[in-house]
């Protein structure tokens, strides 16, 4: 027997957010685009938020209104407070309401410590930490106000927070973004755990080495993609499908008991490879 698939090749997913409304930030490209992408196949509308490139951004939103829901691309910088209330503003007029956010938007600054500027530090940190922030204080108020539709989901509320490996793993070279990222995992645990009481959930997906532009000089010569796999016991780099697909079930219902958690999309980076044969 077949597996029903789309057109991509990978398995039809599941009506598992159906009704719901959805916002995912950064889903013009990467991770945030097959995520955006993802959750409209799974029945939800969604909102494409970008910072630069209105073009992708559309192309995104066809996309999803090709699965039959609702889809809009809004401009908004997640570090500035102002774009981010006029956003759920907007997806409020729109929609109606918000069932899922997925702060995803992050970016990378790097440079060795001593050749880091004041200006790369507060740049990742206001987008990866920042920005989080200020995305799940603004869904929340939504999720408090409505409180828990049952025929929508279980839940008042989903945030999945955009995390990396390197929330645990330290990162020579990028003190920015993996300060930021541990900031995502406090972040994430201390909202579950104000937040779970009314019936809201919180949780992180933290991927791994993923095939994406943010980090192209990793995968895309057969050198550089032997080099990476050294770091991964599965032995493959990831998609950003492979992360869409981790957010969209933990997003739902199925999940429904899972609260604070991680969930590592790696192919077991967090294993720490190199003591494979015994350090």
């Amino acid at each position: 027997m077949t597996t029903p698939a789309d057109s991509g090749g990978r398995p039809a997913a599941l009506p598992l957010l159906r009704g719901q409304k959805a916002l995912v930030t950064g889903a013009n490209s990467g991770i945030g685009l097959a995520t955006a992408i993802a959750l409209g196949r799974a029945g939800a509308d969604v909102v494409v938020n970008y910072v630069f490139g209105r073009e992708a951004a559309e192309d995104v939103v066809s996309k999803i209104q090709s699965f039959g829901v609702r889809a809009f691309a809004h401009e908004a910088d997640v570090s500035d407070e102002g774009q981010i209330v006029g956003m759920f503003a907007r997806m409020m007029e729109e929609f109606g309401t918000i069932d899922v956010l997925v702060a995803n938007a992050g970016l990378q600054r790097d440079a060795a410590l001593t050749d880091m500027t004041v200006e790369q530090w507060h740049k990742v940190i206001d987008v990866n930490l920042t920005g989080q922030f200020l995305c799940a204080r603004e869904a929340a108020k939504e999720f408090l106000r409505r409180g828990v539709v049952p025929e929508v989901s279980r839940s008042a509320g989903k945030i999945v927070c955009m995390s990396s490996v390197h929330q645990i793993i330290p990162w020579s070279g990028h003190v920015n973004y993996a300060a930021s990222k541990g900031g995502v995992l406090m972040l994430m645990q201390t909202l579950a755990q104000e937040l779970g009481p009314h019936g809201i959930r919180v949780n992180a997906v933290a991927p791994g080495a993923i095939r994406t532009p943010i980090n192209r000089s990793a995968w895309d010569t057969p050198e550089a993609e032997q080099e990476l796999l050294k770091l991964i016991p599965y032995r493959r780099v990831g998609d950003p499908e492979d992360i869409a697909d981790a957010v969209t079930v933990l997003a739902s219902d199925l999940m429904d008991y899972v609260v604070g958690a991680t969930l590592y999309v790696d192919g077991g980076m967090t294993l720490f490879p190199g003591f494979a044969t015994g350090g």
